[in-house]
């Protein structure tokens, strides 16, 4: 009819930039036909119906979702073992999608630990002898150039009853944990040397928090010959590695756990997957991979 693309599009009520387009997608060396620009319509379709992420990767991401690994952790081991990628965003939409359909993907996702800052700065909780302030911690510490530096805390069972004592090395993430029925210094100091002989070579310093469990530093000290330092007062970033680790156990033991019920078999079983599964900061390595790795300087 002779109209030009700003008359085609005024009369169709679109803007004149989609004629422009439509031109420019479907037009062939003989000029714009109609029925060759809808088979053309229709191939581009057909192509991009195909899914992009294949059943094979879908169930990879399955089995590590149930190992606890989570999204970010999974995306980045795919990346990093060039297998066919998918974002942890499209992870999270395939949980949720699980879920409305009646599945129990969404179960193996870590809970979100609510924070509540604590106020007040007197302690009264009384102060440990002979304590060594984390300011006169080595600097090489904070760096984390090294294996051998370790943080200790314990988590508390219900009703005060109960405790397990947990040691994370800074640099890898390794991790260790213990049961102890009650948390008593005495107990907190069997547990922690019996936790850290095995790996005495790598044991340079520990840093804990001003709890009175800590009390046997001294005894800690002489029988892996090593430095101990207590963080600041109501100071818990001071040793975030540790309380971040604490945060991953709690999706296994919740606050309001029966501590007494608690074996072995679990305490390992939870070790376990905390140091086999890839950390972020790590490069998605595992804890183990880079606790094993042999260190400058160390037989």
């Amino acid at each position: 009819m002779g109209h030009d693309q700003t008359q085609i599009a005024k009369c169709l009520g679109v803007h004149k930039s989609t004629i422009s387009r439509e031109f420019g997608r479907n037009q062939g060396q003989r000029g714009y036909r109609p029925k060759q620009a809808h088979k053309k319509a229709q191939r581009r379709r057909a192509g991009k119906a195909q899914k992009r992420i294949k059943a094979e990767t879908w169930a990879q991401v399955e089995e590590k979702l149930r190992l606890d690994w989570s999204p970010e952790q999974i995306s980045g081991w795919l990346k990093e073992n060039e297998l066919d990628p998918v974002s942890h965003e499209s992870i999270y939409q395939y949980i949720y999608a699980d879920k409305r359909a009646g599945g129990d993907l969404h179960k193996h996702l870590r809970c979100q630990k609510k924070y509540r800052k604590r106020h007040g700065g007197k302690d009264r909780r009384g102060k440990i002898p002979n304590r060594v302030s984390i300011e006169e911690r080595p600097e090489i510490v904070e760096l984390r150039e090294r294996i051998g530096d370790w943080e200790a805390d314990t988590i508390i069972g219900a009703g005060q009853k109960g405790a397990i004592v947990t040691l994370v090395e800074r640099k890898s993430r390794f991790t260790l944990m213990e049961k102890v029925d009650h948390r008593t210094a005495d107990a907190t100091e069997k547990a922690i040397v019996r936790m850290l002989l095995p790996y005495i070579l790598w044991v340079l310093t520990i840093t804990f928090d001003n709890g009175k469990e800590f009390a046997n530093h001294d005894e800690i000290a002489q029988q892996l010959q090593a430095d101990m330092f207590f963080a600041h007062t109501y100071a818990s970033w001071e040793r975030g590695t540790n309380e971040n680790t604490n945060g991953l156990i709690r999706q296994y033991l919740p606050k309001g756990t029966d501590f007494s019920s608690i074996t072995d078999d679990q305490i390992s079983f939870i070790t376990e997957r905390l140091n086999h599964r890839p950390r972020k900061c790590l490069d998605f390595l595992t804890p183990d991979m880079v606790f094993s790795q042999p260190q400058p300087g160390c037989t």
